[in-house]
């Protein structure tokens, strides 16, 4: 479901933690539950706004009103892990009843800060690996929440490449290599590359310049694509790696539909947004007195092909009529 929201007031929303009406329930004033927000996106990031505009939709829905019985104080880190463990520990000082959380960095930084502040997490690979909980099914501890996909998801992206640019043999996989979540979609496109005769080379960058230099040293050897995966850096220097696979002429697929909207050529994975959404029905049980430990983690229902032609046209690609066929969203 879209998320239609006003920048206006999605900027008012969260600004209103102050000046709250009084007056109408000065008789019996309403418990205010405090609740924090973590990501690692920018502030003014348009996928970062879809993400806390479903957030607060969902809290909406389920009777939960910034200014008058919750109070919301967000912290946006940019993609720098520096940042992220300050917000971190900053969030966890302010002793919010329970904190929403976004990717693996940022769920790992507020579980060292404090092992016990409730924390629902969304856009986290593999949990369980990483240590946030016990187990899908009985999370254990403080913490539970939604997962972005299993890694063997990860292998269905470079059938994608081929198929989309069946003359690509090389394609180069740029990861983070700070996320451990990386690893296994790593692992899972490595393990299915020859099966399709593409070499695969891992690139490891860590900022914007590495990621300049290591895509431009890589496209000068020709029949080369790109594997871009999901990971706050790839988020925050997207426009850059969408500039860098149209400059030199590489195809390249996605962890993530935005870069396809923004300009990238393909992408297969979950709605990123609607996590957020069902993320504010766990708060709200959460806010009623139910436990993270008693809440199962959620994996997403269904995956979304998303493909844009205009892309593909300027790379001289002609898309595969039963390709089309099967896209959910193609951007013309």
């Amino acid at each position: 479901m879209a998320i239609h929201i006003r920048r206006r007031e999605l900027i008012a929303a969260l600004g209103c933690t102050a000046a709250w009406p009084v007056a109408a329930r000065a008789q019996q004033p309403e418990r205010v539950r405090r609740i924090g927000v973590l990501t690692p996106l920018a502030a003014d990031d348009p996928e970062s706004m879809a993400r806390i505009a479903a957030f607060l939709q969902g809290l909406g829905e389920l009777g939960w009103e910034v200014g008058r019985n919750v109070r919301i104080d967000y912290r946006w880190s940019a993609g720098n892990p520096d940042r992220i463990r300050k917000d971190a520990t900053e969030l966890v000082a302010l002793a919010p009843d329970v904190i929403l959380a976004t990717g693996t960095p940022v769920t790992a930084a507020l579980l060292q800060a404090s092992p016990s502040v409730p924390i629902v997490f969304a856009q986290v690979p593999d949990p369980v690996a990483n240590g946030f909980v016990a187990s899908l099914a009985r999370p254990g501890g403080n913490t539970t929440g939604f997962t972005t996909y299993d890694y063997a998801a990860s292998a269905k992206w470079v059938e994608l490449l081929k198929e989309i640019a069946p003359g690509v043999t090389r394609a180069a996989v740029l990861r983070d290599p700070t996320i451990a979540s990386g690893i296994g979609q790593l692992g899972a496109v490595l393990a299915v590359a020859p099966s399709l005769g593409i070499e695969s080379s891992p690139i490891g960058v860590r900022d914007a310049g590495e990621i300049e230099r290591t895509v431009t040293a890589f496209a000068r050897e020709p029949n080369g694509g790109l594997i871009v995966l999901a990971s706050p850096l790839s988020i925050v220097q997207r426009e850059l790696i969408i500039t860098l696979a149209a400059q030199h002429r590489l195809p390249a697929v996605y962890g993530l539909r935005f870069f396809v909207i923004d300009g990238g050529l393909i992408s297969y994975v979950p709605d990123s947004v609607e996590p957020y959404r069902r993320a504010a029905g766990y708060v709200d049980r959460i806010l009623k007195g139910q436990k993270p430990a008693d809440l199962p983690v959620q994996a997403p229902t269904k995956y979304q092909l998303v493909i844009n032609l205009k892309t593909a046209k300027a790379l001289g690609l002609d898309v595969p009529p039963m390709l089309l066929a099967r896209a959910d969203e193609v951007i013309e």
